[in-house]
């Protein structure tokens, strides 16, 4: 197990920058959920599900239902992914999971009430990275059309797992902005609070050789880490006017 001392360690020599966040209705914000389903989420759901209860995931699925809840009533703009495979389409190096159909493919119970929102956009996705996942047969993108479609121009990204589908999708989101992609789109938000990654030790790593140490903090730190070196904010903590 990572000692809390390599940790802080970690965060002194590459800090990460992050400041509270104050969202106003004068500038327009989509609030963007990647993943809170109940196969990273929930005790028990899945092959990727915690396997006990996870203080940081589930202080991100509370923060996550926080600002959806918000900006509902707000009527501001929600997209939330949900990773959803076909059985015969496997995601290595991970095992079968969020199979199509299947619970594990689900909002957790807290946001499913999301479905039937007027405010939100879901968008199932087969890869780790929800802005290639948002790319339709006929080569549109329901991701860039949201933006586009609400003029938005700041985009807040919460979910899991910060170092994975977060992290990839904000670099795609980012560098898709540098290029002129997602005109009004100006800032990437990434919520600190509202963002989580799992926990491997890697006491229990070495127990299969397919297995690779995943310590949560240290991996939560460094997603978080370079999605700030790419060009996204990172909130500390999200008000609303």
């Amino acid at each position: 197990m990572i000692s809390s001392n390599t940790v802080e360690l970690v965060r002194e020599e590459i800090p990460v920058k992050q400041r509270p966040l104050t969202l106003s209705p004068h500038i327009k914000t989509g609030l963007v959920l990647v993943d809170v389903i109940n196969g990273f989420c929930t005790v028990g759901a899945g092959n990727l599900a915690p396997k006990e209860a996870d203080a940081r995931i589930s202080q991100m699925v509370e923060e996550s239902v926080r600002l959806s809840k918000a900006f509902s009533e707000r009527k501001w703009p929600i997209f939330a992914f949900i990773d959803c495979h076909h059985p015969d389409k496997p995601e290595p190096p991970y095992p079968p999971h969020c199979l199509i159909g299947s619970h594990e493919a689900k909002l957790v119970p807290e946001l499913r009430w999301l479905e039937n929102d007027p405010n939100a956009t879901l968008r199932e996705k087969d890869c780790i990275d929800g802005f290639v996942g948002s790319i339709e047969q006929d080569g549109s993108n329901v991701f860039v059309d949201w933006v586009k479609n609400n003029q938005i121009k700041q985009i807040l990204v919460a979910g899991i797992c910060t170092d994975v589908c977060v992290l990839d999708f904000v670099c795609s989101v980012l560098s898709a902005r540098n290029h002129g992609f997602l005109p009004p789109l100006k800032n990437v938000i990434v919520s600190s609070q509202a963002c989580a990654t799992y926990d491997l030790p890697l006491h229990v790593a070495k127990t299969n050789k397919e297995l690779v140490s995943h310590p949560q903090e240290l991996m939560h730190h460094i997603g978080l880490y370079i999605a700030a070196g790419r060009g996204a904010h990172i909130a500390s903590e999200v008000l609303f006017e």
